[in-house]
Formats: structure tokens, C-alpha cells, sequence
């Protein structure tokens, strides 16, 4: 970086994950995660969406602790500090040794704990990236709002660079299609086997938040059309893993839905979109809980990793780091101004750009 730049650190923002059982912990993560979406249901003060958001949570932390137990504890806060290592390297070798931290919606470290943990280290420039694929109400933008907060609630001004939408980076629509074949492959199937059916599974969403104007589900559509086309693929299908705590409608069809309405295939490879960790929504609600499903149906049954540690990854997000700051990086698309957070710096989901 020239010497006349602000100091520039990167925080990679994930969701979180408790990474054991215990019952204060889960609970408290879930809490956390009621209250961040209490606007789902509206006409409720502050105390009343608290108090929501506990007993929601007093409902699920049992069945949440069971699928820690199944899974072994989830590997999404690990995996995320490697990739934080992975991109520190990265940037490195490009002659751009610059801090890199990690900082989680609902669990620790919290957003807020790694912003004070970068302004000890004199940073005056925060490269703010969040680790979600396609850009969403309750990921992408609540993580960006959250670093705004919790600056404010530190009283720390450093130049805050933000990127959104970034599933068109073609770097990363490679390495995810390789991921596919290999997963094909290390199965004896050909994706183009007409037996075979490729089968998108994106976390779903409350369809408030589509009405109210997220294009969280176009942006899922188009990827899994990107990525089919990469294959050479006509036929595919895709569901979402919805979560139904409070009663409300999510974005149809649900994933086990998707499998029920399938015909004349006999095996289904299964792709989590949503995700660049593995998490309790792979690792329980694919493998295990779908997986069943699967073969209730009569269907084999086969998951794609999620390439959490693929080097090309590192590539990806240091292409998105540098650009943010405002460097040439001739592997990206154009950049776009950004719909879902105006303002934002980096994003190829938007408006072209005058």
C-alpha cells in the first residue's frame, strides 16, 4: 500500500457457530439471531421482541444441542480462521501484508470484539467482506449494518469499505464447479447422466424479506443457471433448506419438496450454494436429515464439500479485498452501484455504473 493511504486491516464477517453443546451458548446464539430478524414480526417494542426471542430460543436450543452432538460440534469458526490465515498469505504474496481478522454475527468473536481488536493494531482503514455467497437480508447487509453499529458503539471512525455482491466473480464460479465434478467423480457419476440430477440446495428466506425487496432469490436463480451452464447441464433442480421457527412463509420449494417432485432419476447430487463453510446446515440438514429423505425416496444420494479451503478461495477474497481498496484487479467483473446497500464498494449485482 502507498504510504499516503489509510492503514488498511480486512474483516471477514461470518454468521457463526457455537462449536460445542453447551446449552447456555446455543442458547444464547439463537437469541441472538431471533432479535437480529424480530422485524418479522412487526407491531412489537423492544421488550416484547426480546422476550419473543428468548422463548423462540427456549424452543430450539434442545434440538439445536442434539444436532451439535450428531455432527461432533460445528467446524465453521475454524474453518473461517483458516480462511483468514489463507487470505492473509494471499495478500502477502501480492506484496500486501495487511491484518486480517474474523468477526461473527451470533457468536464470538463478535463484530464489535474484532473492531476492537483492529483499532489496537492502528488500522485506519477497515476493508469490511462478508463471507456469504449471495448476498441476503439477514447475511450480507445485517453483517455490513452491524460493523456501522458497533463502530459507532466504540466511537471509532476508520474508513469503513464495504463489498456485497460478489457470486460473479469468475474465479469463484470456477473453483465451485470444480468442486462439483470432483464430488461426481469420486462417486462414478457423470452429471450429465440422466440418471444423475444436480440438485441446488440455497439456505432459504422469509419471503417478507423478498417482498419488502431483497433479490436474494434472483440472485440464487441465476447462480445455479450460471454454474449448470458451466457443466453443460439442461436439468437441474433447486430447493431451499427453510426454517419455519415462527410460522411464517419461506421460499418455496423446500428442499425435500425438490427431491419428492423428481422423475425418471435414480441419484441426486446435492450442492450447498449458500455456504463456504461447513456448518450444522450441511453437515445435519444434508447429510443426515436430507439424506434420509433421499432414501425414503429411493434415491442415491451424494453431497458436494464445500471448498472452505480450496486455495482458489484465497484468490477470490483477496481479489475482493484489494478492490475494495481500491486497487486494479483485472480478474473481476465490472463493478456495479450496489442495490441492496447503496453505497457499498464493491459489488457486481448492481446497476452498471455511469
Amino acid at each position: 500500500m502507498a504510504n499516503s493511504q489509510p492503514r488498511p486491516a480486512v474483516l471477514l464477517l461470518n454468521f457463526g457457530e457455537p462449536t460445542g453443546t453447551d446449552p447456555s451458548a446455543v442458547a444464547r446464539f439463537l437469541e441472538r439471531i431471533f432479535l437480529a430478524n424480530a422485524r418479522l414480526e412487526p407491531h412489537m417494542d423492544a421488550a416484547a421482541a426480546r422476550a419473543r426471542s428468548r422463548e423462540l430460543a427456549r424452543r430450539r436450543t434442545p434440538g439445536l444441542i442434539e444436532v451439535y452432538e450428531t455432527i461432533g460440534g460445528s467446524p465453521l469458526h475454524a474453518q473461517a480462521q483458516a480462511q483468514a490465515k489463507a487470505l492473509d498469505r494471499a495478500l502477502r504474496a501480492r506484496g500486501h501484508p495487511v491484518r486480517v481478522t474474523v468477526g461473527m454475527q451470533f457468536t464470538e468473536p463478535s463484530i464489535e470484539e474484532a473492531l476492537r481488536r483492529l483499532r489496537e493494531t492502528g488500522a485506519e482503514a477497515v476493508v469490511a467482506l462478508p463471507v456469504y455467497p449471495l448476498c441476503g437480508p439477514s447475511t450480507t447487509v445485517a453483517a455490513l449494518d452491524e460493523v456501522e453499529e458497533a463502530l459507532e458503539r466504540i466511537g471509532w471512525r476508520p474508513e469503513v469499505r464495504g463489498v456485497t455482491g460478489w457470486h460473479r466473480h469468475p474465479r469463484y464460479a470456477r473453483l465451485r464447479a470444480d468442486a462439483i465434478r470432483r464430488a461426481a467423480g469420486e462417486a462414478g457419476w457423470s452429471v450429465t447422466d440422466a440418471e444423475v440430477r444436480l440438485v441446488f440446495s440455497a439456505h432459504g428466506t422469509p419471503l417478507r424479506y423478498i417482498e419488502a425487496g431483497s433479490r436474494y432469490v434472483e440472485y440464487v436463480e441465476e447462480w445455479c443457471a450460471t454454474q449448470a451452464r458451466a457443466l453443460d447441464l439442461d436439468m437441474w433442480t433447486l430447493g431451499y433448506q427453510n426454517h419455519t421457527n415462527r410460522g411464517i412463509e419461506w421460499t418455496p420449494p423446500d428442499i425435500e419438496t425438490a427431491l419428492e417432485r423428481l422423475r425418471g432419476v435414480g441419484r441426486v447430487l446435492v450442492d450447498p450454494v449458500s455456504f463456504m463453510h461447513e456448518q450444522s446446515e450441511t453437515l445435519m440438514e444434508l447429510d443426515v436429515d436430507l439424506a434420509r429423505h433421499a432414501d425414503a425416496l429411493g434415491l442415491e444420494f451424494r453431497r458436494v464439500g464445500v471448498p472452505h479451503d480450496d486455495g482458489a478461495f484465497a484468490e477470490v477474497l483477496a481479489d475482493l479485498a484489494l478492490a475494495a481498496l481500491g486497487l486494479d484487479v483485472p480478474a473481476l467483473p465490472p463493478g456495479t452501484s450496489c442495490r441492496c446497500r447503496p453505497g457499498t464498494e464493491v459489488c457486481f449485482n448492481g446497476e452498471p455504473l455511469a
